[in-house]
């Protein structure tokens, strides 16, 4: 797949923008706060329905105005996709496909399909839990949007229950009603372990070749998935929830007491360990580094593997990050693929053809292909 024109009005610090991408190459050049990042965004947002940076929706609007718009063609194998998403500052977004509105997000997953790499992505083995569940709940949609229905629905009950612990802290009646949560937690929370499960395995062996490539064969890369509770991984879901409403019995008197759930997949993490060793606590930086970058070109060929076409892969100020072999070795890997990359400097681009890349330069909200 690939996206084959991106139009934005109102969005962010860009007026009216209109342009066509390269299907292979596509760089994005100049100084900071210029728009090349809001670019990328935008693209993001069409894939997934939300910014990965801007924690409220208006921000996305150009400061003067009211409305914004995002309309992107993305072309497949057979057939043609055309997304739009429309903000207003005192209305919800609305997000079209073929110029059919749609009424829930999970309609949107699996359009586009992009992966994206940031700077930000070293917190992904840097910092805590969250930010690996972040990673596991994003690329899981793309390949399986009910997961994503399955996450929201989660949070939801889980929700609920934490409400229902904390009034009975205070009414010992309510109590009565705590088994119905348990069992609604339980079922979805399986589902969503048993997805997590098998995303895990199957990433875990393509970022250990990735990993061992970039490396020359001397770290060995080795992604684990630790849930909450123990439980052994080749339980089937209906296993995994009955091991799940034992641990939410077992640990009841303790979540009243504390009022919150301690155990489910919310509580969720994943080890990452090179030659043995937890990255996180014993890897040096450029180690950390390598390894969040293999883990996200493991999510390139596994969304390859799952649906049969490769993703567009978003490389957003990251290749000053890398030194030129790590820089090499992710530029000629994926040569094939569209990838579009920003950057504040002129950058190697390992002598590709014209006809197989495009250049632009960024400045102020202007947008020049040379």
């Amino acid at each position: 797949m690939h996206i084959e024109n991106i139009k934005l009005i109102n969005y962010r610090n860009y007026d009216k923008l209109q342009i066509k991408l390269n299907k292979k190459l596509n760089i994005f050049i100049g100084n900071n706060a210029q728009g090349k990042t809001n670019l990328l965004e935008s693209i993001y947002i069409c894939a997934f329905g939300k910014s990965y940076r801007a924690a409220k929706e208006k921000e996305l609007i150009k400061i003067d105005k009211d409305k914004a718009y995002i309309g992107i063609n993305v072309r497949w194998d057979f057939i043609d996709k055309f997304i739009e998403i429309k903000f207003e500052k005192k209305r919800p977004k609305r997000i079209r496909i073929n110029k059919i509105e749609i009424d829930r997000m999970s309609d949107l997953f699996g359009n586009l399909n992009v992966v994206l790499f940031s700077p930000e992505d070293l917190k992904l083995v840097k910092e805590g839990p969250s930010n690996r569940r972040e990673f596991l709940d994003t690329e899981i949609s793309q390949i399986k949007p009910k997961y994503r229905y399955n996450i929201n629905r989660y949070s939801k009950i889980l929700k609920q229950r934490n409400n229902l612990l904390k009034s009975v802290q205070i009414n010992n009646n309510k109590l009565k009603t705590i088994e119905v949560w348990d069992m609604q937690l339980a079922d979805v929370g399986s589902e969503i372990i048993k997805e997590r499960i098998e995303f895990i395995e199957k990433i875990s062996k393509i970022s250990k070749n990735i990993h061992k490539n970039i490396t020359d064969g001397i770290e060995e890369l080795e992604l684990k998935y630790m849930p909450s509770f123990n439980i052994d991984c080749e339980l089937s879901k209906k296993e995994i929830k009955e091991t799940f409403i034992k641990v939410l019995n077992k640990n009841l008197s303790k979540d009243i007491e504390k009022g919150t759930t301690e155990f489910g997949p919310h509580r969720d993490d994943i080890k990452i360990n090179i030659n043995g060793l937890d990255v996180k606590t014993f890897g040096s930086q450029g180690q950390q580094r390598t390894a969040a970058l293999s883990m996200k070109l493991a999510e390139v060929e596994l969304v390859k593997s799952e649906i049969g076409e490769y993703p567009v892969l978003l490389l957003d100020d990251v290749l000053s990050e890398l030194d030129l072999k790590r820089r090499k070795f992710l530029l000629s890997a994926f040569k094939d693929i569209q990838t579009i990359i920003t950057s504040t400097e002129d950058i190697d681009v390992l002598n590709i053809s014209k006809e197989d890349k495009k250049v632009f330069y960024v400045s102020k909200g202007n947008i020049v292909n040379v």
